[in-house]
């Protein structure tokens, strides 16, 4: 595994890039909100996805290597993420298929970022579909569901069946893989593995 520094406009970017030769693609993935790269769920994916030949890089956005826990705004999430792709297709990614990927943050990040980025699929751990009601509010949480029918190209969700966030429906070039747990997905990280091993094989075939 390498370590890549990319400077973005909203400060350094940090990719952790695992190779694998006569790779077909590689899943680029994106942490959570508050949380890392570490996470099991992400670890578990990074395992599937080198076991199917792929290629993996694993994103820090700037906010997490300058040692902040709250997330940027979206637009500067989604600005440093579409600079990260750029330099990896110039280089260590070049002639490569991309899958975009993430869990709960990341995964908006990825879907948001398919379209223009040409992504050749989206993995989407733990996608936060409804965001947490306030208690001092009144109006009824506003579904994201519109980031992942934005989405041209096939899209996995893998979503724990106890998940808070809700569960995303499946729809024509979207599978959802339930597994046991909530949205941390820790409670079935080897079924995790085997819903995005399957797929990304089916993807590459």
């Amino acid at each position: 595994m390498s370590a890549i520094e990319v400077q973005t406009p909203h400060g350094q970017a940090r990719v952790h890039l695992h190779p694998v030769a006569g790779a077909w693609g590689a899943l680029v993935l994106g942490h959570g909100a508050g949380g890392g790269i570490g996470a099991g769920d992400l670890q578990a994916a990074t395992r599937a996805a080198l076991a199917e030949g792929f290629v993996v890089a694993l994103v820090e956005q700037p906010y997490r290597v300058a040692g902040r826990r709250a997330p940027a705004l979206a637009a500067q999430l989604d600005s440093a993420w579409s600079t990260v792709i750029k330099r990896l297709r110039g280089a260590e990614l070049e002639d490569l298929a991309l899958v975009f990927g993430g869990r709960s943050l990341g995964a908006r990040v990825a879907c948001r970022a398919a379209a223009a980025g040409g992504a050749a699929g989206v993995l989407c751990l733990a996608f936060p579909l409804l965001p947490p009601r306030r208690a001092a509010s009144r109006r009824e949480p506003q579904s994201r569901l519109p980031e992942l029918e934005a989405v041209p190209v096939p899209t996995l969700v893998v979503q724990g069946a106890r998940d808070r966030f809700g569960i995303p429906p499946p729809g024509p070039m979207r599978t959802v893989v339930e597994v046991t747990g909530d949205h941390s997905l820790r409670s079935d990280l080897p079924a995790v593995g085997e819903a995005v091993g399957t797929w990304l094989a089916q993807l590459s075939g």
